[in-house]
């Protein structure tokens, strides 16, 4: 930790001629060494596109730019060298002599050479007679500290300005939700741009927690090698764990297979009484039980847990323990950027693998709130994080509503954004005077109960979905619906479409097809084999809607997997419609959510 504050501190003297920066670097302390100098950066992936990096870097008002390595820079240099030339590069690794020379002539530093101006800056306060009154400039709390632009595909992506004080609340923060000590080890496979891998990462580092950093590839193998405290992740990851489990118990043999699924069938049902008898079960009822009944109902689980027990320490021993070992995380796994499956959930508690479920968006620094170790709430994002305030309101009429109700998550505190860079009226729109943030997401918060099954779980969030159009996917990532659906209505055998993937592996469709239009096309293109036969089967429909889809939408960001073909059209009768003739998304998805159940089966 001495070295690494050191190369920090000569970092910050190295870059306080620098005002703004677009940083793309894997080299996790330059990100704090530039907001440590008063510099304000502005974080992408090397893996954008050029013009996207472009149009960022010109709206941000950037004046340099901090790259991985050669082959990055060479691959932008043209593009940078004619339409916005940076005052001068920063190249964390590789040879400069690598680079390619386009247009004018940019002074290019590397990370040794701005260690050295730092190195040389505080020997010259040494030698003069000012060595005793050597200090930084002093950074408001308030200053921004990164604009970091949030994903789009059917607009221009937004800079969300985040300020120290912002950043400086998560670390002091999270420790309440993750209680880190010294010397622990954090495994991460998340980008080190990523609003939710910074802010772990400034939290790990004050906690003198050694970090690794692993990919998907070798998370498995990482995992087994170091046997990480913690792994901060998304919820797919957690998935792909779950999904690796089960394939290898279905290869074991009958006898061995039969005793694993039993034994977790025991452990499943012995902590869902557990979670009974300690009140930790989920209820939207405002009114609470009556105290006979939720003390029948509590000695009822005891009994259970206790007859169960015997079984449970039996799965421990045989089969718990083994696939612990095999996971690697030995304290918890802390999920974010998505909602963790129920039965991916229930099944990590069942083994014994503590899951830590978390809530937040760019906008909010992002963590607002998580589940704590000691309060666990399964199919929750927790409680709020620190001075950090939630309200549901009613998404017609704006009033707050009462426990338990289901509408707009707005959240208010320290954790939010200064705003929008340079775009105010994006800002008004989702932060009002009072300082509450629309989330955009929906969701209820848990009643107070005294007594019964949700005993000690009021107050904490439950999300169910989006209301805005946005879709988070398991991945962590963001899709944009509309250039999907503009896209797949060029087809004339589609109706209408409501893309939908909210919390899944991929994304999908709901689908209504124009059937005049399909049986045109079936026509052209084959003979019935029998003249009677006027109507396509639903089969033909299928497949002859999804070649279209897949035809149409080849050139988008993101591809639809399954598609479900309904009958019925999206009307302003049936409610699926706005008077304005908008597609209510969040109806759409509520009327088939069975349907859409089976289809990600």
């Amino acid at each position: 930790m001495r070295r690494l504050h050191f190369s920090l501190i000569t970092l910050v003297d190295g870059l306080l001629r620098i005002k703004v920066l677009v940083c793309l670097p894997t080299l996790y302390y330059f990100m704090p060494g530039i907001i440590a100098a008063g510099a304000i950066n502005v974080v992408r992936g090397s893996r954008s596109s050029v013009e996207e990096l472009l149009q960022i870097y010109c709206h941000s008002e950037s004046v340099a730019l901090v790259v991985d390595n050669p082959e990055f820079f060479n691959r932008i240099a043209a593009s940078f060298s004619y339409k916005a030339p940076p005052r001068f590069v920063i190249l964390l690794w590789g040879d400069k002599s690598s680079l390619v020379t386009v247009g004018r002539q940019t002074p290019v530093y590397s990370y040794n050479e701005i260690k050295r101006f730092g190195q040389e800056r505080r020997a010259k306060f040494a030698r003069s007679n000012d060595a005793e009154r050597y200090e930084y400039e002093f950074i408001n709390p308030d200053d921004t500290a990164t604009i970091m632009y949030t994903s789009g595909t059917t607009g221009n992506p937004k800079g969300v300005m985040l300020t120290h004080q912002n950043l400086l609340h998560q670390i002091r923060n999270l420790s309440d939700f993750v209680p880190a000590e010294a010397g622990e080890r954090f495994l991460s496979m998340l980008p080190s741009w990523h609003a939710y891998e910074r802010a772990c990462e400034y939290f790990i580092f004050t906690c003198g927690v050694e970090q690794k950093y692993t990919s998907i590839r070798f998370l498995k193998d990482d995992l087994k090698q170091y046997q990480p405290h913690y792994l901060i992740s998304v919820p797919l990851v957690y998935e792909t764990l779950y999904s690796g489990i089960q394939k290898q118990i279905s290869t074991s043999s009958p006898a061995r297979k039969f005793l694993a699924l039993t034994l977790i069938k025991v452990s499943l049902a012995y902590m869902e009484m557990r979670r009974i008898s300690e009140g930790l079960c989920l209820t939207k009822n405002q009114k609470p039980p009556m105290y006979i009944a939720s003390l029948v109902d509590w000695l009822w689980a005891r009994v259970v847990a206790f007859v169960l027990l015997p079984l449970h320490m039996l799965a421990e021993k045989l089969v718990h323990r083994k696939i612990r070992s095999s996971v690697g995380i030995t304290k918890a796994g802390v999920s974010g950027g998505g909602s963790l499956p129920m039965h991916v959930d229930k099944f990590f508690e069942a083994i014994g693998v503590n899951v830590q479920n978390g809530y937040g968006l760019t906008e909010t620094s992002p963590v607002v709130s998580a589940r704590r170790l000691n309060c666990n709430v399964l199919g929750s994002v927790g409680h709020p994080i620190k001075d950090t305030e939630f309200k549901i309101v009613d998404p017609e009429t704006g009033s707050v509503l009462p426990p338990g109700s289901k509408g707009i998550v707005k959240v208010r505190g320290p954790p939010v954004m200064k705003g929008y860079y340079k775009n105010p009226l994006a800002t008004k729109q989702v932060i009002d005077e009072d300082g509450w943030f629309n989330s955009g997401d929906m969701g209820w918060i848990t009643p107070q109960h005294s007594a019964g099954r949700s005993r000690s779980c009021g107050g904490v969030i439950v999300l169910e979905g989006r209301a805005k159009d946005t879709i988070v996917l398991l991945t962590g990532e963001n899709v944009e619906p509309l250039e999907i659906e503009e896209a797949a209505m060029r087809s004339n055998l589609i109706q209408q479409i409501v893309v939908i993937g909210q919390d899944q592996r991929r994304l999908g469709a709901i689908i209504i097809p124009n059937k005049e239009a399909a049986e045109g096309a079936s026509k052209q293109k084959i003979s019935p084999l029998d003249p009677e036969v006027n109507e396509l089967s639903k089969e033909t429909i299928t497949s002859m809607v999804y070649e279209e889809l897949r035809k149409w939408t080849s050139q988008c960001s993101f591809q639809v997997g399954p598609v479900l073909i309904v009958d019925e059209p999206f009307t302003i009768d049936n409610g699926l419609m706005t008077p304005t003739m908008k597609i209510r998304r969040d109806k759409v998805v509520d009327q088939y959510k069975n349907e859409i159940e089976r289809l990600y089966k």
